[in-house]
């Protein structure tokens, strides 16, 4: 939903955290009565709420909330193993990467990735209530009861969203139950537990999907201009995140995340004081509810290839994620209507150095074969690796090509590995332009090695988008995203099927069923079976194994969505943070004049026209060196100090806590 501009801020009694929170709410009664004795000024108001929803991917420079859209801020995933920011004046480089992170905040009351009192948290929940409370008060004759039953269950929806955002960066939280009426002698809003935060969320959404004033989902003629909207499966999605996390060793195990190290006078705000199966059996039926429901009400469902080619493998994973109108968007947020220069920022900066979040070594590595047989970057180098009966080498990691007389570029060329790497990172040799229509890709070859056309010495120096050997493309598709309707998919339907296999696995051990949920998502990209491709894997029978392997296939499926990060933290994987992670320095192999292979650091692409027909320098380079460098640039101090437990959770301000209406610091901070 793309916001109307109107302002709403001053309506009626304001709960004031920040600076102001222990002031009186002024009534504002005169500009409540003019919204909601207005059925159009009334949609406005929640079409402002929608506005303001958490959007992961940056597109301004503002100090303003929300601070998502920040990029001087920086992205979560760029604090996951999968991507490194390269561009050093964000918060995640000069907070996070050095250590420097403390409860302080700025004059902005910016501090830390999720600012507790500059991303719109607490002004979304006062408009959400303040729109509940107030909505009956439309003209029946210009909003009929169905519709307000409606509006009031998608602004429910919205305000469990805010909290639930929050609630993975933070742990327990302050519980508002309405507006306050500026009457009040004090405000005592102490933090809540996990156990009780959980419940608050979870007990609004069963409410809402018990009442079904929300349709299934938007189709038909209602879909081009309500798609967007919080629906009935949306807001049972949402409950199996909540319901994930919370079940999750982040809260739910033996000992606090922070164990022995600290101590907080609660624990209960962050732990739920021990480890019961119920939370992970809680998850499963809803799971179950979700699944039950979507066989009985059709409409979503995995985009299934067209054919079984590489393209049309592409094309039904990027077809999943970017387009609106995708089986498999159960929610999504959108900031503009239209991908075209300053109109949606994340796009119009795509070449930016400032948005130079490059794909790591080790998020490329989790990408299997096209056939759905594990990556083995060693294995490869030692023995190399049949692949639908082709001989693999190092130079065919990425694609697989032959040179053809006449033919400067390679002919007849295969993509080797997962399809879903080709639309999430840019590779050596594969081809840059992408069409929109199909999973085709013409033009110019990605000149990845050192000296290149497209990355020239980024990957040494370690500057910009392509400083490890590789540049992000999830959520950009080269320029064939211009002008098209952008959207960041908070809920897509694969994240459900994953986390239904997670929820087999944890509440029951039932791997079979539970693989067969993660072969669902990986078939409709061509992949073959978890259990045929990893045959020295008991995948079967040892749950450790399987949940790396659908931790790995949510890495793999959800890039850019803030899934690796929050994964990493609520399975406690430090081991993840601390390790190094790396750049790949490819070298150009050419014949030197006694024979041998040397590196040259040149460029193909723009000076081919030069080279004459039938020699070495007319065709497409495709015999290469290569060497994974660990990243040195902007490194991140858990890779030398250790990855300490308080970074599981953000703190709060420390502002706030001085105020004394009973919100406790997370441990060490």
């Amino acid at each position: 939903v793309v916001a109307a501009s109107v302002s709403m801020n001053s309506c009626t009694d304001q709960i004031k955290f920040g600076d102001p929170f222990l002031e009186k709410a002024p009534g504002g009664t005169v500009t409540a009565d003019t919204v909601f004795t207005n059925a159009e000024y009334t949609r406005q108001f929640l079409a402002a709420i929608y506005a303001m929803q958490y959007h992961a991917l940056p597109s301004s420079s503002t100090n303003s909330p929300p601070q998502c859209r920040n990029y001087w801020k920086g992205m979560i995933d760029a604090l996951s193993d999968c991507y490194h920011l390269f561009f050093a004046n964000t918060i995640v480089n000069n907070k996070y990467y050095t250590g420097a992170l403390t409860s302080q905040v700025d004059n902005k009351n910016n501090g830390n990735i999720y600012p507790f009192l500059n991303e719109y948290i607490w002004e979304n929940v006062r408009r959400c209530y303040n729109f509940i409370e107030n909505i009956e008060r439309v003209p029946e004759a210009d909003m009929d009861a169905s519709e307000k039953a409606r509006l009031v269950d998608e602004a429910t929806c919205l305000l469990v969203s805010t909290y639930f955002t929050t609630f993975r960066h933070y742990g327990g939280l302050p519980l508002i139950e309405g507006t306050f009426s500026g009457s009040e002698t004090e405000y005592n809003l102490p933090r809540a537990s996990v156990e009780n935060t959980v419940k608050f969320m979870v007990d609004k959404l069963d409410a809402v999907i018990a009442a079904k004033n929300l349709p299934w989902a938007y189709t038909g003629n209602d879909a081009a201009s309500e798609t967007g909207h919080w629906t009935l499966a949306g807001a049972m999605a949402l409950k199996i995140k909540i319901l994930q996390f919370a079940a999750s060793p982040l809260f739910n195990d033996d000992a606090p995340y922070y164990g022995k190290q600290y101590t907080l006078d609660d624990p209960s705000v962050s732990w739920y004081g021990g480890y019961d199966k119920s939370r992970w059996t809680a998850l499963l039926k809803a799971c179950e509810d979700f699944f039950t429901a979507m066989k009985a009400n059709g409409h979503y469902a995995l985009i299934q290839p067209t054919a079984d080619t590489q393209e049309a493998y592409r094309y039904a994973y990027r077809y999943s994620y970017q387009f609106q109108q995708s089986t498999e968007v159960i929610h999504s947020i959108r900031q503009s209507g239209n991908a075209n220069g300053n109109d949606y920022g994340w796009w119009n900066l795509r070449t930016n150095d400032r948005f130079s979040y490059s794909p790591t070594q080790e998020f490329v590595e989790m990408f299997p074969w096209a056939d759905g047989t594990p990556f083995d970057y060693d294995e490869l180098e030692k023995n190399g690796k049949e692949l639908n009966g082709m001989h693999l080498t190092m130079d065919n990691m990425f694609v697989k090509g032959e040179h053809v007389a006449d033919q400067q570029m390679m002919q007849n060329r295969v993509y080797t590995r997962d399809p879903r790497l080709y639309e999430t990172v840019a590779v050596n040799g594969a081809l840059q332009s992408i069409s929109w229509s199909d999973g085709s890709s013409s033009g110019a070859n990605y000149e990845m090695w050192v000296g290149g056309t497209t990355v020239g010495q980024k990957p040494i120096n370690q500057g910009g988008m392509y400083s490890t050997g590789y540049r992000n493309l999830k959520y950009i598709s080269g320029d064939a995203f211009q002008r098209k309707k952008p959207q960041w998919v908070l809920l897509p339907l694969s994240d459900v099927y994953l986390t239904y296999a997670e929820a087999l696995l944890q509440a029951e051990s039932d791997n079979a069923k539970a693989i067969e949920q993660v072969d669902a998502v990986r078939a409709r990209v061509g992949l073959g079976g978890l259990v045929a491709c990893n045959p020295d894997k008991d995948l079967l029978n040892d749950d450790a194994a399987l949940l790396e392997e659908i931790l790995r296939e949510r890495a793999c499926e959800l890039a850019l969505q803030d899934d690796r990060y929050f994964d990493m933290i609520r399975y406690k994987r430090a081991d993840l943070f601390e390790r190094p992670l790396h750049r790949l320095l490819i070298y150009r192999q050419v014949k030197d004049a006694n024979g041998n292979w040397v590196d040259s650091e040149t460029q193909w692409y723009n000076v081919r026209t030069k080279a004459e027909p039938g020699t070495p320098e007319y065709y497409e380079p495709d015999h290469f060196r290569y060497e994974k460098a660990q990243i040195s640039v902007l490194p991140r101090i858990w890779w030398t100090e250790g990855f300490d437990p308080k970074w599981y959770l953000q703190p709060f301000p420390i502002t706030e806590i001085n105020k004394g209406y009973g919100l406790i610091q997370n441990a060490g901070w």
